[in-house]
């Protein structure tokens, strides 16, 4: 049925006689999945015949022009090193290192390098990794539409300059984060491991688990944060830590509901592509009940504190449970979980700093 959509577009398109065999194979290869959507699989059709014929020249100069030549922009950089992912790490990174100089007595204004170090250390190492997670997800992301853009997908880079990249920024950030403290570095350096080794690598593509074990490393920012104050771990760190290990699967699981089609299209087990979406609803409401009790680890920030982020708990706790609703749409309710998720994090721990420094004053 797939493939008489395949045919029947294409041949409206008038552009069918230039698809190869092997296109048309590729898309009948995934259409073992009956549940994708036939658009879905136009689409990726289109993004191989795209590729294979950029690849081979035989596209006219316009359409090339933009993808073979110049230098990567700056907004390109941007996507190789997943910037909007580093800037939401960067956030509690931040938090970590402040709620260190409070609770341990430390002066700001003479933290204030540690703080410069540890937050340009950081972006390198994150940023480092996640271009090594774009150059070994390249053969998958040349299968998803949403990832068409993708430089490391249109070739706008080569392997050799992508691989330059990532591990001159890893080692660059990894030297600033030693230069703190040891304890830094070594936090960094599980980090990039547990994120391009036992994530993107490994558990990427062999378990629904993969969230989950993607979530460690995604927590390691505030913890980064506060050892590069305070040379030491404690409970408050522990508490930022697993405050982001919590909230990471429920903000992934939204956007992976979202795009499920596509990740089983790519063969990725994601939660919903695999279990479906009651299976993964399940799963959410978990990780939203574990993040309950978390504010009450952080009980020396005062009352107001604790009161304000249970509340802020139990409003998406309150969200989650629309989808029980008759007239629920699926992909409406993962969308307002994800962008609660996203202004989640900058509240929690915007309320971590500003209350912090209220009690300063």
């Amino acid at each position: 049925m797939y493939i008489f959509l395949l045919l029947t577009y294409y041949n409206k398109n008038t552009i069918f006689n230039c698809v190869t065999k092997s296109t048309i194979y590729n898309v009948a290869k995934v259409s073992q999945f009956n549940f994708i959507k036939p658009s879905l699989l136009v689409k990726y059709a289109i993004s191989l015949y795209y590729m294979r014929n950029l690849r081979r020249g035989i596209m006219n100069k316009d359409q090339t022009l933009s993808h073979t030549t110049g230098r990567v922009s700056f907004k390109e950089l941007q996507q190789i090193i997943k910037m909007g992912l580093v800037q939401g790490n960067l956030i509690p990174a931040f938090a970590g290192a402040w709620l260190a100089i409070v609770m341990t007595n430390h002066s700001f204004l003479s933290s204030i390098p540690q703080i410069l170090l540890m937050l340009v250390g950081s972006t390198l190492i994150m940023g480092g990794a996640c271009a090594l997670n774009n150059y070994y997800d390249q053969d998958i992301d040349r299968i998803m539409p949403s990832k068409q853009s993708r430089p490391t997908v249109n070739d706008r880079i080569s392997d050799r300059n992508l691989l330059m990249l990532s591990f001159g920024m890893m080692l660059i950030g990894e030297a600033c984060l030693f230069l703190l403290n040891i304890p830094s570095g070594v936090l960094g350096l599980i980090g990039i491991v547990g994120y391009v080794s036992y994530y993107s690598i490994w558990s990427k593509r062999h378990t629904t688990w993969n969230t989950v074990v993607g979530s460690f490393p995604g927590a390691v920012p505030p913890l980064i944060g506060w050892v590069a104050i305070d040379g030491s771990l404690s409970l408050a760190a522990v508490a930022l830590f697993l405050v982001v290990f919590c909230w990471q699967p429920i903000h992934f699981y939204a956007l992976a509901i979202k795009r499920s089609d596509e990740y089983a299209l790519a063969n990725i087990p994601m939660l919903p592509s695999v279990k479906g979406f009651k299976r993964t609803r399940v799963s959410m409401f978990i990780w939203l009940v574990l993040l309950l009790p978390l504010p009450f680890l952080l009980s020396n920030l005062g009352v107001t504190f604790v009161v304000i982020a249970t509340l802020l708990n139990l409003g998406w706790l309150a969200l989650g449970f629309t989808t029980f609703r008759k007239e629920s749409n699926q992909t409406k309710w993962a969308t307002q979980m994800f962008v609660y998720s996203l202004n989640y994090l900058v509240v929690f721990f915007a309320l971590v700093v500003v209350v912090s420094l209220i009690k300063m004053i």
